[in-house]
């Protein structure tokens, strides 16, 4: 049996045992195993054999042997590996059973051992098995013997014809009895199924279709033999297909296209991308060994091959200096992918793009477009810009390698100006943001330079266009005049008279340089009105007298606004603030605290006074410690009152001890005097309620009612007013439930007998109308010869009409109607159906057709009335309502 493995050769064979004594075999019992073969096609130098199982080694020359004892009781299989000297491993299967000595012309049922299977499907492949046992001399007992399978290679994709015999599987005993032969497993009996057959009663297995190693590589088949009972004749043997790998399988990319990127200016070697190829292919043969290379690269600035590609792992890297991102930003190759281990007369190929991205790195410094830049300022003005600088970049824009950065390095200490990077055009925007003053500074020359957010890269130095100098010149402008003290601050008594010269509050005009300017002051602000202001020179002066108490003062200071103005072009004003200290003088008597307060009637030990301050609208020194004191006149004031000092703010005010006075209000007046120089004093009265009290010290209810001046006859008074009112009241809601007690027993106005309410009353028909009536209706016919009355639509015979309003509330009857509310219930429904303009009949304009010509009755204007004189119809006002309109027609007399 041969397959093809890279071009070299293993050569499969059964392996059979020598005639041995028992299952146990020592290593020279194995001595005549038959040589495994391998060919490298090279002379197999430096190739290296290798035996999977333990207990068994290969030499060289692929002779196998045991290497300790061994139980063959069962078959036996391990795998050999074979490895050249580039490690590429090829591997085989040995399987290993005891099987019958060699045949002697005496003995019976002769079995030769079968050649190599192959699935070239000759008569020559056939296994034969032998269950023949026999006695041997000297008690030695010939143990059963089986031939074994070796794996059977089928390559993949065979043309056929099918079904295609791989293997001839017979037994000895097939001369004796009928066998019936049958495999079983995957590939048989197992899906995918009936890829393989046996012929039951020849033994010949088949293939019965191409096989694709791809959707499976091996199979494993157990072949059966039984009598036509269905008994086991022999043991199971295991069959092992292998398929062979043809190379039927193109590379096939990941991804059509790969992304990569690298630093332009990277050196030869650096790693770029990676890309690889998947062969479907068994990878350990030739057929799944993929070998990459570039067919093309775009464009081919500088040199046509920038890049190469390791043939075995798919990385790419460039193999020549020169990269610039500025001159080309990305590469497109081509990679190619074939198998064969790149051998383009037998492999299959395929393809993929590889697109190469040339990422910027900042070897370009900034350059301004200028050395020099110029700009105007107006003076006093910010956040405008005055000067724009150009700058170029050939980096990747809007990239940190692009971004550019100014700085101001010298012309500025003040730090007047800032530059600002426009970010969509990358400029530099000289901007002004402390105001700049002409008088003080007519230009600048200030030094810019400009770098990128990024670092330059290793070995790129800066351009000395990445220096420019700016001119700024300064615009005068007319400048509003400035209070040099702003606020200004002055100190003054108050209760200055008018007309006091307090300060002169005047401004300075900045533009010193210009012709002198001329300052007019007015006033802008005066809460209190009590300043003025010279017009030319801003002397203050003040027109009325200033009072710290007022409240336009904020603590102790008053505050007014000044306007200065000159007459430049255009005209331009500034203001400032005078803040005036007012110092406090004693202008200001004390008011007494308390106005109103109450006492017992009888003072008492544990009974405290009323405690009594005073308040000052002036302050320290001119306000407390107060004095209180109590008037000499009347002298009853000191007799029953006494006032004893508690602190500086506070003292005490209570009758004398044992001194009683009737409840009542008393009005004590009390002298207070402050502590100016010279002090102020005031005579205050305060309002005193003398009321018995308990012995807590409280005023008790009818205590307080007595002091504020009702005697006891007044209060039984008011009390006897109280219960009469009551008593009304009381007397009120009895008559009330009494007329509604005598409602609900009230007779009714008819016989009972002759009430219809909540009956029901049936009449006889009266007749059909005017059909049943011996009337001549033709006269009411309309005539067809009056042609006014033919161009009335048909059918017209009155306009009738109900108004659109909303329809008046009748009176709705109680559930449980009371016997004497039926009167009220009439009268009611009368007054609401008479003032319901929704009732019939409808007050309307009533049209009637013709009712023909002719009358037997008389002219009804010829009926004169038998009253003589005027007629009083005032009568019609009775009528109701309905009536009205009659009566103001009608009544009224001469005035009518």
């Amino acid at each position: 049996q041969h397959w093809n493995l890279s071009r070299k050769f293993f050569r499969s064979v059964a392996v059979r045992d020598c005639f041995a004594e028992g299952p146990l075999f020592s290593p020279l019992s194995l001595i005549c195993l038959p040589p495994v073969k391998f060919d490298d096609c090279a002379g197999n130098d430096a190739v290296v054999l290798r035996s999977g199982d333990p207990l068994f080694g290969v030499r060289t020359d692929g002779s196998i042997f045991a290497t300790g004892e061994a139980n063959l009781d069962e078959p036996v299989q391990f795998k050999l590996t074979a490895q050249d000297s580039r490690a590429r491993v090829w591997e085989t299967v040995v399987q290993l059973a005891l099987i019958d000595p060699p045949p002697v012309p005496q003995k019976e049922n002769e079995v030769s051992p079968p050649p190599p299977t192959d699935s070239s499907g000759s008569p020559d492949s056939g296994i034969s098995t032998s269950r023949s046992r026999r006695n041997r001399s000297k008690g030695l007992r010939r143990q059963k013997r089986d031939w074994v399978i070796p794996p059977i290679n089928v390559a993949e994709n065979s043309r056929g014809p099918f079904p295609q015999m791989l293997v001839s599987i017979r037994s000895d005993q097939d001369q004796d009895i009928s066998i019936r032969y049958s495999i079983t497993g995957v590939g048989a009996d197992q899906p995918p199924n009936e890829v393989f057959n046996i012929d039951p009663v020849l033994g010949k297995m088949f293939v019965t279709k191409p096989l694709d190693r791809e959707h499976r590589s091996s199979y494993h088949l157990r072949a059966h033999a039984v009598d036509m009972n269905g008994n086991q004749v022999e043991n199971p043997i295991d069959l092992y297909i292998f398929v062979i790998d043809m190379n039927d399988n193109r590379p096939e990319f990941k991804n059509q296209v790969y992304n990569g990127s690298v630093d332009e200016g990277s050196k030869p070697g650096t790693y770029v991308m990676h890309v690889s190829a998947f062969d479907a292919d068994d990878n350990t043969t030739a057929n799944g060994m993929v070998r990459y290379r570039i067919l093309s690269q775009m464009p081919h600035s500088p040199i046509p091959n920038m890049f190469t590609i390791n043939s075995e792992t798919g990385d790419i890297v460039t193999v020549a200096p020169g990269l610039d991102r500025e001159k080309v930003s990305q590469y497109t190759i081509i990679v190619q992918a074939t198998d064969m281990e790149g051998n383009l007369n037998f492999g299959l190929s395929n393809t993929a793009t590889a697109i190469i991205t040339v990422t910027d790195i900042n070897d370009n410094p900034p350059m301004l477009t200028s050395r020099t830049f110029s700009g105007e300022v107006p003076e006093n003005k910010v956040d405008i810009v005055v000067a724009n600088l150009t700058v170029i970049d050939a980096d990747q824009p809007h990239s940190p390698n692009w971004n550019a950065i100014y700085r101001i390095i010298s012309g500025d200490p003040s730090g007047h100006f800032t530059i600002r990077t426009d970010p969509v055009s990358n400029d530099g925007m000289v901007t002004v943001v402390k105001p700049v003053d002409y008088e003080m500074n007519r230009a600048f020359m200030l030094t810019v330079v400009v770098s990128n957010q990024a670092h330059l890269a290793s070995g790129i130095q800066s351009s000395l266009q990445s220096t420019a100098g700016v001119t700024i010149s300064v615009q005068d402008v007319n400048e509003a005049p400035y209070f040099p003290t702003n606020p200004k601050h002055i100190r003054f008594e108050e209760g200055i008279p008018a007309g006091t010269t307090l300060t002169t509050f005047s401004a300075s005009d900045p533009d010193r340089l210009q012709m002198q300017q001329t300052i007019r002051y007015s006033k802008l602000n005066d809460p209190a009105d009590w300043l003025s202001i010279n017009r030319t020179n801003g002397q203050i002066i003040t027109t009325a007298i200033l009072d710290r108490e007022s409240v336009y003062v904020k603590n102790n200071i008053y505050e007014a606004t000044f306007l200065a103005t000159d007459n430049g072009s255009p005209v331009a004003s500034g203001t400032g603030t005078l803040q005036i200290y007012l110092i406090d003088i004693n202008d200001n008597s004390p008011a007494l605290i308390p106005k109103e307060s109450q006492i017992c009637e009888r003072m008492s030990k544990n009974v405290n006074g009323v405690n009594i301050t005073a308040a000052d609208d002036d302050t320290d020194p001119n306000a407390g410690p107060f004095v209180f004191e109590l008037p000499k006149i009347p002298a009853s004031i000191r007799r029953n009152w006494t006032i004893s000092r508690i602190s500086g703010d506070y003292a005490r005010l209570g009758l004398r001890y044992q001194v009683y006075l009737e409840p009542g209000v008393y009005e004590v007046p009390v002298i207070v005097l402050d502590s100016g120089n010279p002090p102020l004093s005031n005579r205050s009265i305060i309002k005193v309620k003398v009321c018995p009290c308990d012995e807590h010290g409280d005023c008790t209810t009818l205590g307080a009612v007595a002091a504020a001046g009702l005697g006891t006859g007044a209060i039984i008074s008011i009390l006897i007013c109280i219960i009469i009112l009551l008593s009304m009241v009381l007397l009120f809601v009895v008559w009330i439930k009494r007329r509604e007690k005598e409602r609900q027993t009230k007779q009714l106005l008819i016989d009972p007998e002759d009430d219809v309410r909540d009956n029901i009353l049936k009449y006889d028909e009266e007749g059909g109308g005017e059909e049943d009536q011996d009337y001549d209706l033709s006269q009411l016919q309309q005539p067809d010869s009056l042609e006014h009355i033919i161009s009335k639509p048909p059918g017209v015979r009155r306009v009738d009409e109900r108004p659109i309003i909303p329809e008046s509330q009748y009176p709705i009857r109680p559930v449980v109607p009371h016997p004497g509310d039926i009167g009220d219930f009439i009268h009611e429904g009368l007054r609401a159906a008479d003032n319901d303009p929704t009732a019939p009949p409808y007050d309307s304009l009533l049209v009637f057709d013709y009712e023909g010509s002719g009358s037997t009755a008389g002219s009804v204007s010829s009926l004169n009335s038998s009253s003589t004189g005027d007629q009083d119809y005032d009568y019609l006002n009775d009528w109701g309502p309905r009536f009205k309109k009659l009566a103001d027609m009608y009544g009224g007399g001469v005035e009518d």
